[in-house]
C-alpha cells in the first residue's frame, strides 16, 4: 500500500532541470534508496519531501494527505543530513531532546524516550556528553537517535555516511538498516555509493539527470538494468559497440558475439553487448567450441587482488576487458599470459547502443 506519493515533481533553478517529472510510490515501512552521481537531483527531491524546497509542479502525498504546501516543521518528517548538525554546546541528550522540547513534551516522557533511542543506537554511554568528544560515527548515530526521538511519520537520510572512514561506514549502515527494521519506519536514503544502497534496500531508484533510470530491488537493478546508464553505474559491465545481426549474434570491430534478445534489433542498428565480469570464465588452453558461448583469445595485461575474487584486465585485439575469477574455480594466472575468455550467450545483454 502506498504510504509517499511523489505525482510528476519537478524542480529547476536557474531554468536548469535539477529534478524532472519525478513519479514514484513509496510502500509504509520500507527504506527506499535514491541513487545516483552528484548533481543528478536526489537530494533535491529529498529536499522537496522534506519541505525545504518548494516544488515547480507536480504534488507530494504522505499517508493520503497532500503536504506539498505544507511546512517542514507540521510534516512530522525526520531528517539526518551528511554533516550530523548536533549543537556543539549542548550535551547529547539535549540534542536529542531538541525536538521534543519544541513540541512541549512532558518532561518524564522526553527523558523516556531520549533512554529509548539512545539504548536503540546502542550509545547509552554517551548522554551526558558533547559532541566533540564522540567519533564521527558516534556523532551520526545521535543524529539518527534525535530524528527518530520526535516519532517522525518518515524519516529522510541524505548522505548520512560519506564522511566516515570506510570501516565505520560498512558497520553503521548495517546499523541503520537493523533500526529501520525494527520501527518498521518508511525511510528515504540517499546515496552515491551503489553497494550501500544495493546492501540495505527495499527498492531502489536510480537517477541520472533528474529523471528516474529504473526502479526496483537491488537484485532487479543489477541483474536487469533496463538502460545503458543503469548497467554501467552499476557495478561493472563489459562494453561490447557493434551492430545486430540476425537473431543471436552481434558483430563488432574484432569479434562476433553470440548473444540473446538480439531479434528485437533491426538488422545493422547499433547496438551495445553488456557483459558482467562474474559471467565470464577463463582459461589457459582453447577450449572445445560449444554453439551457445562465446570464446574470446586475450592477454592478460593486469591483475588485481580483490581478497575473495581476482580482477583480470586483459586485451583482446585492442578492446579491454575485465573477468573476475576465484582462486577456487580457476587455476594461477600471470601476466601477459594469453588466455581464452568464455561466457555463454545468456550473459550478454543487448540494448540499444544511444540512449
Amino acid at each position: 500500500m502506498t504510504y509517499l506519493e511523489l505525482k510528476n515533481v519537478s524542480k529547476a533553478f536557474a531554468g536548469v532541470d535539477v529534478v524532472h517529472d519525478f513519479s514514484l510510490d513509496i510502500e509504509k515501512g520500507t527504506l527506499v534508496s535514491f541513487l545516483g552521481p552528484s548533481g543528478c537531483g536526489k537530494t533535491t527531491t529529498l529536499r522537496m519531501i522534506a519541505g525545504f524546497e518548494q516544488l515547480d509542479d507536480g504534488s507530494i502525498q504522505l499517508d493520503g494527505n497532500d503536504i506539498t504546501g505544507v511546512p517542514p516543521n507540521r510534516r512530522d518528517i525526520g531528517m539526518v543530513f551528511q554533516a550530523y548538525a548536533l549543537f556543539p554546546n549542548k550535551t547529547v541528550r539535549d540534542n536529542i531532546s531538541f525536538g521534543l522540547r519544541m513540541k512541549k513534551t512532558p518532561k518524564n516522557e522526553i527523558r523516556k524516550k531520549v533512554d529509548t533511542v539512545l539504548e536503540m543506537v546502542r550509545l547509552q554511554e554517551t548522554a551526558d556528553r558533547y559532541p566533540h568528544q564522540l567519533s564521527g560515527g558516534q556523532q551520526q548515530r545521535i543524529a539518527l537517535a534525535r530524528a527518530l526521538a520526535v516519532q517522525p511519520r518518515v524519516l529522510l537520510l541524505d548522505e548520512p555516511l560519506s564522511a566516515l572512514d570506510a570501516g565505520v561506514r560498512v558497520a553503521l549502515r548495517g546499523e541503520i538498516r537493523r533500526i529501520q527494521s525494527e520501527l518498521a519506519i518508511t525511510t528515504v536514503y540517499v546515496t552515491h555509493d551503489q553497494e550501500e544502497a544495493l546492501s540495505i534496500s527495499d527498492k531502489v531508484v536510480v537517477m541520472n539527470k533528474g529523471i528516474i533510470q529504473q526502479v526496483g530491488t537491488p537484485e532487479e537493478i543489477y541483474r536487469a538494468p533496463q538502460t545503458r546508464f543503469v548497467a554501467t553505474f552499476i557495478g561493472t559491465a563489459n562494453q561490447f559497440l557493434g551492430t545486430a545481426s540476425g537473431r543471436d549474434s552481434v558483430v563488432c570491430k574484432n569479434i562476433k558475439l553470440l548473444a540473446e534478445g538480439v531479434e528485437n534489433f533491426r538488422d545493422g542498428e547499433e547496438v551495445v553487448a553488456l557483459v558482467r565480469p562474474e559471467n565470464i570464465h577463463v582459461q589457459s588452453e582453447l577450449p572445445q567450441q560449444r554453439n551457445d558461448w562465446n570464446a574470446i583469445p586475450g592477454v592478460v595485461e593486469t591483475i588485481t587482488f580483490h581478497g575473495a575474487v581476482t580482477r583480470l584486465g586483459v586485451n583482446t585485439g585492442g578492446q579491454r576487458i575485465v573477468a573476475d575469477v576465484t582462486v577456487a574455480n580457476t587455476k594461477p594466472v600471470a601476466l601477459n599470459q594469453k588466455i581464452w575468455l568464455l561466457f555463454p550467450m545468456s550473459a550478454c545483454q543487448v540494448m540499444a547502443a544511444k540512449e
